[in-house]
């Protein structure tokens, strides 16, 4: 299927010929560890181009080469490669682009994960040196470059804050110093924010929020050119065993159909919430991109063609007992990690980025115990508004 469809066309259709499925409207799983052959000569061609034939599922396997095709399509990349987990990815596209020694430049505010895999596992084992920025500030970026700097890791619009990196222009930054670009664009999906036509490498998403949709699956994706997914294939993916399951892959598949209806819900959703949010008197400030008066708009209008669910805002008061008592009385915003799922959720982050981050990358981060973290599922948006002003009234 070529990429000429709109995003809900191409969502809905598939990339394979009714023919290989006998006809059925919905693809089959193919739930088998290994692929047979007729002969020598047939498994002997298979293992020359083992990136691209079906062998053995962890490497690969019909059902989840079928949703990699159409996310690949949908992100405008060449290849996209299916992990077992954000994690898995994440990992993944860094260690293909560092060696011992080298030097990485990344945001104060990216995922929290992502940082303790800096922090505990890249600096100790690997010796890399790592400079964290800002992200909103192309100059620092660029003082920050070294000799042997190989990677520049973005997150647009970031964890926490939802501040926005120029990724047109740290991408040629980037290019001119011949350095690799990756950026985690799980925020906006690739239906509001195309990373790879602003000259990233390698695009990357959690799959288990907006793409996945129902909280039901953990799954991870890298995209970008055919060589770089291909050599990441090879050897991460391949070596490391993160291999996404074909029965989740089939769901991820369900979930896609509906991506384009899901996040205009979100959106529009969304940006009443924080609309109301930003009026309250008990809410000091609202971090959201859809906001009019988000510091970094044009930014926003030049680079993205929409916005999600999911913010974050500080309430005024600094009490624990009163941030406890607004965040325990709401009832449609439940308690939980993660986001991006058909559910409404609130996080207090720095519950886990005091434990993620060290005491300097967490002050760094600028966020306090009063920061509150919501993704506005699919419920009705008077319901939700409704619940979040009984829990703001528990605040004395």
């Amino acid at each position: 299927m070529t990429n000429h469809f709109k995003p809900s066309t191409l969502l809905i259709n598939d990339n394979i010929e009714k023919n290989d499925r006998f006809g059925a409207v919905v693809p089959p799983i193919y739930q088998n560890s290994l692929f047979t052959f007729d002969s020598w000569d047939a498994i002997e061609m298979a293992f020359e181009d083992k990136i691209n034939n079906a062998i053995y599922t962890r490497g690969n396997n019909p059902t989840v080469s079928i949703v990699e095709k159409k996310i690949a399509q949908l992100a405008n990349g060449e290849k996209a490669k299916l992990f077992a987990s954000g994690m898995a990815a994440v990992s993944a596209g860094m260690l293909h682009f560092l060696s011992y020694n080298d030097h990485i430049i990344t945001l104060n505010n990216i995922y929290g994960p992502s940082i303790s895999f800096i922090n505990d596992f890249l600096i100790p084992k690997m010796n890399i040196q790592v400079t964290f920025v800002s992200g909103k500030d192309n100059d620092e970026i660029e003082q920050a470059i070294q000799s042997n700097t190989k990677l520049i890791y973005l997150e647009s619009p970031s964890s926490v804050v939802f501040s926005l990196q120029d990724i047109r222009k740290i991408s040629q930054l980037a290019r001119k110093n011949h350095i690799a670009t990756i950026i985690d664009n799980t925020w906006s999906t690739p239906i509001y924010q195309k990373p790879l036509n602003m000259g990233i490498d390698l695009e990357l998403h959690s799959c288990s929020k907006y793409l996945g949709g129902h909280s039901d699956i953990v799954s991870g994706v890298l995209i970008g050119s055919d060589k770089l997914v291909s050599a990441i294939c090879a050897r991460e993916y391949e070596l490391l065993g993160a291999k996404m399951a074909p029965v989740e892959a089939w769901y991820l598949l369900r979930s896609l159909r509906t991506l384009h209806l899901r996040m205009d819900r979100h959106q529009s959703t969304a940006k009443k919430i924080a609309e109301f949010l930003n009026r309250h008197k008990k809410i000091k400030h609202v971090n959201y991109p859809g906001l009019d008066n988000f510091e970094q708009k044009p930014l926003v209008e030049s680079q993205m063609s929409g916005v999600s669910g999911l913010m974050s805002f500080q309430l005024k008061t600094k009490h624990l007992a009163s941030i406890k008592s607004f965040f325990n009385h709401l009832e449609l915003f439940q308690i939980g990690v993660s986001w991006g799922g058909h559910e409404s959720l609130i996080y207090a982050p720095a519950i886990s980025c005091i434990k993620e981050q060290t005491p300097d990358q967490f002050e760094k981060m600028g966020i306090s115990l009063g920061d509150m973290r919501i993704s506005v599922g699919l419920e009705n948006c008077d319901d939700l508004i409704t619940d979040l002003e009984q829990a703001l009234s528990c605040i004395k």
